[in-house]
């Protein structure tokens, strides 16, 4: 007949006879105590703590998973930053010259002033061309690229002048006269 685990860890000398002899009386102290009903207390309590493990897990899940989709969410951005700012290094239009331009950078809400020719003054006035920004200077790109790059990266448009059709009160005497848009002061 074989020995019991206690017996053959008793005869190897990795526990004495006294450790021995007492995990076997707790152990049927608790077999005791389980069969009358008073281990409910321990039970319950033990359900408890895999509940709240469980309970836990589900947390720390939920918060991974939120976490994951801010971090996806933030490398969407940067690579729709990415093709924003690719878009109008291809697209930058070449029109300095020497006539001020002043527009206002929402970024800092201050006026700036691009030196542009006179081809360029007149198409940003009619709104064929637009100016962008990047991260250290800013770009003359034509209106579709501007839209384009509007669609990505919002924050990069910092004027496209919008053609529009102002109406004209009736009493207005300076109704028949047209107001230049490209003025010089």
């Amino acid at each position: 007949m074989a020995k019991s685990l206690a017996e053959q860890l008793a005869s190897a000398g990795l526990v004495n006879a006294n450790k021995a002899k007492k995990v076997s009386q707790e152990q049927r102290k608790k077999a005791k105590l389980k069969r009358k009903g008073h281990m409910q207390d321990e039970v319950q309590a033990e359900e408890a703590r895999k509940q709240q493990l469980r309970e836990q897990q589900k947390q720390q899940a939920e918060r991974d998973r939120q976490l994951n989709q801010q971090r996806k969410q933030e490398a969407e951005e940067k690579a729709k930053r990415a093709q924003a700012m690719q878009m109008l290094q291809h697209g930058e239009q070449n029109i300095s010259g020497e006539i001020a331009f002043n527009f206002v950078d929402p970024r800092s809400n201050k006026v700036k002033q691009l030196w542009v020719n006179k081809k360029g003054q007149t198409a940003l006035a009619a709104g064929q061309l637009a100016i962008c920004a990047d991260a250290d200077s800013y770009k003359v790109v034509p209106t579709h690229v501007a839209e384009k790059v509007m669609e990505r990266y919002p924050e990069a448009l910092m004027f496209l002048a919008q053609p529009e059709a102002q109406e004209v009160a009736e009493d207005d005497p300076y109704k028949d006269y047209q107001i230049p848009d490209d003025l010089m002061w």
